[in-house]
């Protein structure tokens, strides 16, 4: 098996190769085998992405937004068209079952697509008078060349998802991807020049940490939007404050999910394995830390352990497949070595706990319970497929609990009493929540997290501030009134 690449980047609307650049390898993580070699990009083409991107501004940025808008729509219904060629190169550079990819990864990137395209039109200014007859009103412009970073574990979903607002807000993007999930974005980029996207207003270059720092630390560039960890939000942070640019920064998570006893069980359940094992526990905003009320405490855990026995792991790409391996064996073992020290902490195992298979990146979903607040698996992103269950009493105690984290992404209530739903959702530090469901992004609704999980929000109109800037015009209608 073996991915077809036209070349490792992609600018000024073309694949570009340099083979100069680093190798990177691209892995299948059900099987282990490479499918593809790209290679990093060279300070070159880092340059030459970043001129394409600053000379294709003004005249991008000069188009009605309802032009931009028709662009990105047709973009949108190619990857409609092609959806299941793009489920699975999704499921090939990420080792997600292609039963998630059809569903979650590239249609989420479509609809981001298809709702900027839709919002730049109305996007407007205001008029403010002042008295008099004078009177400001305000612009709202694009910020520039903007970069975007990727993570692995949505790689074109989260492409989608910053090259939509940028774009459609009359900004140019280059978009490094994660190196260890490459194509994704790629194939984002010949989609978008395919709907007619003008040459060098999206493109894409490969390589590690050091190519997303010559990208960030660049003059021309206004605007960073990175989804990543805390640990590199921290470094391009800074990196972006010496230049004083604006960031958008979708950071990691500790979400805690607050079940109540009056809760629907089997619901609380559900929500609980998805927020835990969707995308093998690869997603920032996953539920992790699983409080539940005493007095179903025992019951919760028994249904919880039947139904987790009943996952299906096995080849992402066979349709019945509920679970797929972990995107690397480096996160595999990462995973791994939280499980062992859990265990040696004294939480209890309930499911799993082990490797699956000899064969991929395969980790046993596990659920560990009488889990205590201050165990490494309540307070660490662990980021695979592992649940830790807390015991709790009151509303009270499991909102002080819950909120006694560095981390604020995402949190969730499930109960019956919607009084208390939106009672203590009010309280809990975090940007992203639910009630009585999990894990639902729909792209009208603002994504984003509080504390240590990011600054901004991605989606929803509130994206729109963090694409553009604010110009205010003060009209003077009468004589100048000046004092000397």
């Amino acid at each position: 098996m073996r991915a077809d690449v036209p070349a490792s980047h992609f600018v000024n609307g073309a694949p570009v190769e340099d083979a100069a650049g680093a190798p990177i390898p691209v892995v299948f993580p059900g099987t282990g085998a490479t499918v593809a070699t790209l290679h990093a990009a060279t300070a070159a083409v880092v340059e030459a992405a970043l001129a394409a991107a600053d000379a294709a501004r003004p005249a991008w940025a000069a188009l009605r937004p309802v032009e931009r808008g028709r662009i990105l729509r047709r973009a949108a219904d190619i990857i409609r068209d092609r959806a299941e060629e793009l489920a699975q190169l999704e499921t090939l550079d990420t080792g997600k079952p292609i039963a998630e990819t059809r569903v979650a990864d590239w249609p989420s990137g479509a609809d981001a697509l298809e709702y900027f395209a839709g919002l730049a039109p109305t996007v407007t200014g205001e008029t403010i008078p002042v008295g008099g007859g004078d009177f400001v009103y305000t612009l709202r412009e694009p910020l520039g060349l903007c970069v975007g970073i990727g993570a692995w574990n949505y790689p074109s979903q989260i492409a989608c998802w910053k090259a939509a607002p940028a774009l459609a807000l009359g900004n140019t993007m280059v978009f490094k991807p994660s190196e260890v999930t490459p194509l994704g974005a790629l194939r984002l980029a010949a989609i978008l020049t395919e709907a007619g996207l003008p040459p060098g207003v999206f493109n894409v270059v490969q390589g590690r940490g050091d190519v997303g720092a010559a990208l960030v630390a660049d003059a021309r560039v206004a605007k960073v939007s990175l989804t990543g960890s805390v640990a590199t939000g921290r470094h391009v942070s800074a990196l972006a404050g010496e230049g004083i640019k604006a960031v958008t920064m979708e950071l990691g998570g500790k979400s805690p999910l607050i079940v109540f006893d009056d809760a629907a069980l089997d619901d609380a359940v559900g929500a609980a394995m998805l927020g835990n094992f969707y995308s093998a526990g690869q997603v920032c905003s996953n539920g992790t830390r699983v409080f539940v009320q005493r007095g179903v405490y025992g019951a919760f855990l028994e249904r919880l352990a039947a139904r987790t026995a009943a996952i299906r792991l096995g080849d992402p790409f066979d349709p019945a497949t509920q679970m797929g391996p972990l995107v690397s064996a480096a996160q595999m073992d990462r995973v791994l070595g939280f499980i062992d020290r859990a265990r040696a902490e004294g939480a209890r195992l309930v499911a799993g706990g082990h490797r699956a298979g000899n064969e991929g990146f395969f980790v046993a979903p596990t659920v560990f319970a009488d889990v205590t607040d201050g165990m490494e698996i309540a307070r660490e992103e662990v980021f695979g497929p592992v649940m830790a269950v807390l015991p709790f009493d009151t509303e009270d105690e499991a909102v002080a609990r819950a909120n006694a984290s560095p981390y604020g992404l995402s949190a969730g209530v499930m109960t019956r009493d919607l009084a208390r739903a939106h009672r203590v959702i009010a309280r809990l530090d975090a940007g992203t929540c639910w009630i009585n469901a999990y894990n639902l992004t729909p792209v009208e609704a603002p994504f984003g997290g509080v504390k240590l999980s990011g600054v901004g929000r991605e989606n929803g109109r509130a994206a729109v501030a963090h694409y553009t800037r604010v110009k205010s015009v003060y009209v003077g209608m009468n004589p100048v009134a000046a004092p000397f």
